[in-house]
């Protein structure tokens, strides 16, 4: 899927130089940047997400004392 960004000009710079001096092209690096941060935005995000659905009400929050009686767990 081919996709544009538009990029800081110091930023463009920098992916310039660096794939330059390793041979290896810009969209490797862009590649290597999105695989190696995806998950960890996917993280925030949905984190972010649920806390925005429990400051509404719109999502149950249960206590530790309630989810281990609830799986019979004793004490």
């Amino acid at each position: 899927m081919a996709t544009s960004i538009r990029l800081a000009p110091e930023i463009s710079s920098r992916l310039d130089r660096l794939a330059a001096k390793t041979g290896r092209t810009k969209a490797f690096y862009l590649r290597e940047m999105i695989e190696g941060g995806i998950s960890e935005l996917e993280d925030y995000y949905l984190a972010a997400e649920t806390l925005e659905r429990v400051r509404k009400g719109k999502e149950r929050v249960y206590s530790a004392a309630q989810v281990r009686k609830d799986l019979g767990l004793g004490d």
